[in-house]
This record gives structure tokens, sequence and C-alpha cells, in this order.
């Protein structure tokens, strides 16, 4: 990659998933069920972003961390042209099973491991010089304790390293709180583009509707700044000052739906690196979203090799 080139950092939560499927019911306690499919990949969502830009041939770097183990050294060789700066914590790395069930809803079970570990100075320490019209998505905080506790020094260092910060906060283990949605506000005028799905903005906003959602949070931006609201298989929602956009997603048959919002991500924030309008950018981010997630098993897809998705700006 060119030094002058600008590119896309994702920096946040990256752990071992397990994907297996498809579950028709829990089963009894004690008793064991044989599923169809499985697979065994680099997953979280800074993970899956890093991944979907390699599919998009997209420049990506990716900063995270790994745990002390075998699996921290499986998940370090994944990245294969992804400029990977991995920390390696003294501890166990993050694994998650996701469970699919036949109504095309999952389930994830988790384990704390070395995200509970990664830092604001392991953070910064992998972030590389920012070149002009870089884009930097954070995700994934609400698994990284100890760096969400330090999350406005860390926005206020990446603004003042040049780059346009993009967020997808997820959903918080411990569940909205009013406390909690103050903690986020206050990151919120640091966020060039915030990415939501339609319960997390409902839930940030402490509103019914996504309609009622989305010009209270608008509010909360910065001047100019984008919101994005995910509908899943309905597509997507937009707001950038007086400016409203929707766009719809193809019909897909989709087995596997863990990295939906996070190849959303990818494709929105690939097309805007390209010079895409909004809408281009929102229509892009569809057809990456679907292209990813009919994909079973995903570790087969080669670089590059989703390119053509991606809006051809005149």
């Amino acid at each position: 990659m060119d030094s002058n080139t600008p590119f896309i950092c994702a920096l946040g939560d990256l752990g071992v998933d397990l994907v297996m499927g498809v579950l028709e019911q829990w089963p009894q306690i004690g008793t064991e069920l044989v599923l169809p499919r499985s697979e065994l990949r680099a997953g979280c969502s800074a993970g899956n972003t890093a991944l979907a830009l390699r599919h998009l041939g997209v420049p990506a770097h990716l900063v995270s961390a790994v745990g002390q183990d075998d699996f921290g050294v499986w998940l370090r060789g994944q990245f294969h042209g992804v400029q990977a700066h991995l920390a390696v914590c003294a501890c166990p790395t993050t694994v998650s099973v996701g469970l699919m069930h036949r109504c095309s809803e999952r389930n994830f079970f988790t384990t704390e491991g070395h995200l509970a570990a990664f830092t604001l100075a392991q953070a910064l320490a992998g972030v590389p010089e920012a070149v002009p019209g870089s884009l930097l998505l954070l995700s994934g905080v609400f698994l990284l304790p100890r760096l969400r506790a330090q999350y406005p020094a860390l926005m206020a260092e990446l603004r003042q390293r040049g780059y346009q910060i993009a967020l997808d906060t997820g959903w918080p283990t411990e569940g909205w709180s009013d406390a909690l949605r103050a903690e986020v506000r206050g990151w919120l005028p640091n966020c060039d583009h915030l990415l939501l799905n339609e319960l997390e903005a409902c839930e940030l906003a402490a509103t019914e509707t996504v309609a009622q959602a989305m010009p209270k949070i608008q509010s909360w931006l910065r001047p100019g700044a984008t919101l994005v609201v995910k509908a899943g298989a309905r597509g997507a929602l937009a707001c950038q000052g007086s400016l409203q956009l929707s766009q719809a997603a193809e019909a897909a048959e989709v087995f596997d739906t863990i990295g939906a919002g996070d190849s959303f991500n990818a494709g929105y924030l690939a097309a805007l690196l390209r010079g895409a309008s909004l809408q281009e950018a929102l229509a892009s981010a569809c057809r990456v979203a679907t292209a990813v997630l009919t994909r079973f098993p995903r570790q087969g897809i080669q670089p590059g090799e989703f390119s053509q998705l991606l809006a051809q700006p005149a």
C-alpha cells in the first residue's frame, strides 16, 4: 500500500468465532445435538470489518489484541492482506460461540478473555499515522472495559491525529440505562459517522420508534456528521444535516447472519473512501452485507473478490 494512500482503520474487538447451526430449539440440559454446519474463524466486530475490507480489496488496518495462547497465534495468521497491529495480552484469547436458529436469529456465548485487558496505550501504539482522507472505525466498545473507560481520551487523540471517526457502539452487555446513555452521548461530538442498528438507535434515544430516535440522536452529533441506522434485511436509513435517505436491500437466503452489521460498515466506509455520495455508500453497504452473509463458510472468500460491489462515483 502506498504510504500516501488514504485507508480505513478498524480499532476494537477481535476474537475467535465458532459458528454453528441450525438449532431448531434449545436442547434439554444434559443432552447432545449434532448440528449440520460449523466454521471456526476470526471474528468480533473489528475483525469482521477488517476481513470484509479485504474482500473488497480496500486498504485496511486492524488495531486490536489477542491472547497469549494457541488461539492468539492462530488469530494472528488470519489477516493476510490486512495491516494488523495486534497487541498480545497475558491471558487467554476471547472465544465466542454463535448458535444460529432456524428463524435466522442467533445467540452468542462469549468468554471475557483478552478483550478485558486491552488498554488505551496498546490501542494508540497500534494506530498508524493518518493520511489525509483516512477513516477510523471504533467498534466493540462494550467488550473492551479498560479501553471504554478511556474512550473520550482515545477519540480526542484520534481526531488530533487527523482521522475521520466512525463509531458502531454495538449492544451493551449490561443493558441500556440512563447512565450508559449519558456516557455514549459524551462520545458523539467526536463522531463523523455513527452507525447503529434500529434497536440500538431506539435504546440510545429512549424512544419507541426509529423515526423518533433519528432526529434526537442527530442533534447530539457534531455539525455535518452522518447518522446511519441499519435495518437488517430491509436496508438502511441515514441523515446528514437536512438530508434524509433510505436504501432498500436485496432479498437473499441467509444461514449465517453473524457479522452483518460489520460487513455493512465495511461497504459503507469503503465507498466513502472512494468518494461515493451518501446514497451510493448506503447502496454499496447493503450489497456488501448481502454478499458476505450469503457465503458459508467464509474462509474461502478471496481478497478483492467483492470489489465490484462498491459504487463507482462519476
